[in-house]
């Protein structure tokens, strides 16, 4: 299973348009971004949520405001890194560094894009077997798909293999 088809044309026509258009003219131009066209979607085997262990994973940007570092939304290129956090954390303690949706709605109501109260319902009712300890959350804004690949996707993985996890629940911002 590939996650990028393709990888290396992607790539190059990355690097040659809109790269080379941002670092000429420091402007980030979509009209130049090729977006990611797989003709097979990457999967796995089909599972029993209600016997698995889930982590749940957002694009938000999410993190402790009084002891992490906020994700570098204001970059251009993006930010690759990821933040942990556990998932009882109380949404007082979180904030979210992003740049690219509106923050009205996730202000109002976190759980619109982290619904992890519901999450752990679900695993109350049976319908989840378990939430893993901790979320995971990076910054959803990142045009170079292979930095994603190369360093946020096995920081990610690294984290799901520590936790034990049977499948993972990704809300993307």
């Amino acid at each position: 299973m590939k996650i990028l088809e393709n990888r290396e044309a992607w790539a190059e026509h990355f690097k040659a348009n809109w790269l080379a258009h941002y670092e000429e003219t420091g402007e980030t131009n979509f009209k130049l971004y090729e977006y990611v066209r797989n003709d097979e979607p990457p999967s796995g085997e089909a599972l029993d949520l209600s016997q698995s262990k889930l982590l749940f994973v957002t694009s938000s940007g999410a993190y402790l405001k009084n002891s992490q570092d906020p994700f570098d939304a204001p970059n251009p290129l993006g930010d690759y890194s990821v933040r942990t956090f556990s998932s009882a954390t109380p949404f007082s303690e979180i904030a979210f560094a992003h740049e690219h949706y509106s923050h009205e709605y996730i202000d109002q109501n976190p759980q619109s894009l982290m619904p992890l109260r519901l999450l752990e319902t679900m695993q109350a009712d049976g319908v989840i077997g378990e939430l893993a300890d901790n979320v995971v959350s990076f910054h959803g804004y990142a045009p170079d798909v292979t930095r994603v690949l190369d360093e946020t996707i096995p920081e990610i993985l690294g984290i799901a293999k520590e936790q034990q996890v049977d499948a993972a629940l990704l809300v993307p911002a």
